[in-house]
């Protein structure tokens, strides 16, 4: 084992300061993925920053129309909030379904956008409702904010303090999960709301989350699970692997955007 100087920030402005001073710091949100990492020597900071303590960064509120959620909620607060249920039933829905009860007490929200995972469920809901992440130095729209497998648009050393979700008329997300990981191997999220009608996918991309237009442009024509039948969703572009064959994640699309589109 290696040496790790842990740090518990009261503030975003010592919490920055830490990673700046730290060698290779890295943030801790919730660890899910950082800890399992690290364990295996896959990532080996010699400084971890944990932001869970700092005053703003957890908590669930509404201005207005739009959703407030500080970054190091939890998926289960997420889950077993009533303003999450009141204001976007279908992201409740998905927080919920996300890995285990452990995974869902420790794991948040703010740090699987960070780690921005392919096969992750918030990316699919953060994009398809057009939500905007907040950081400690600016607000990024998700449209610009993922940008590939693990890529996102964060600068060394920036810190996502709080996402924000304007109100949609009607969302929901269907998953058909990984077994053994219970990440996504197809994800669907729908969602009708101030950005337009939006479809997206997460597990099945070779480079992470995306749009899909054509179920898009047949759910703004008529918002039915019938109007997807005659949509065509290409193989091309979807990973293949011993989980599942391109063209399997291509007709689990057409299945779990029809099941969102149900449940919406």
């Amino acid at each position: 084992m290696y040496p790790v100087k842990y740090h518990k920030p009261d503030t975003i402005d010592d919490a920055v300061a830490a990673l700046a001073a730290g060698n290779e710091a890295l943030v801790l949100a919730g660890g899910q993925t950082l800890l399992a990492t690290m364990k295996q020597h896959l990532a080996s900071p010699g400084d971890l920053v944990d932001i869970r303590g700092i005053k703003g960064m957890v908590g669930i509120r509404t201005e207005s129309d739009t959703l407030i959620i500080g970054a190091a909620t939890t998926h289960a607060e997420v889950a077993g909030s009533d303003v999450v249920r009141k204001h976007c039933p279908g992201l409740a829905a998905l927080a919920n379904g996300i890995g285990d009860r452990a995974v869902r007490n420790m794991g948040t929200i703010g740090g699987s956008l960070a780690n921005n995972d392919p096969a992750a469920c918030y990316p699919a809901a953060m994009l398809a409702l057009g939500a905007t992440i907040v950081t400690n130095t600016r607000q990024i729209s998700a449209d610009d904010y993922f940008q590939g497998m693990f890529t996102t648009a964060l600068d060394e050393g920036e810190i996502i303090t709080a996402v924000h979700v304007e109100k949609p008329a009607k969302a929901a997300y269907a998953k058909f999960a990984q077994a053994a990981s219970l990440f996504a191997l197809v994800g669907v999220f729908v969602a009708d709301g101030p950005h337009g009608v939006r479809v997206t996918v997460t597990g099945a991309g070779e480079d992470g989350v995306f749009r899909h237009e054509g179920l898009e442009a047949a759910l703004s024509s008529s918002w039915s699970a019938e109007a997807l039948d005659g949509v065509e969703v290409s193989e091309e572009g979807l990973n293949s692997d011993m989980h599942g064959s391109a063209d399997y994640r291509a007709h689990l699309i057409k299945v779990m955007a029809k099941r969102a589109v149900a449940a919406a």
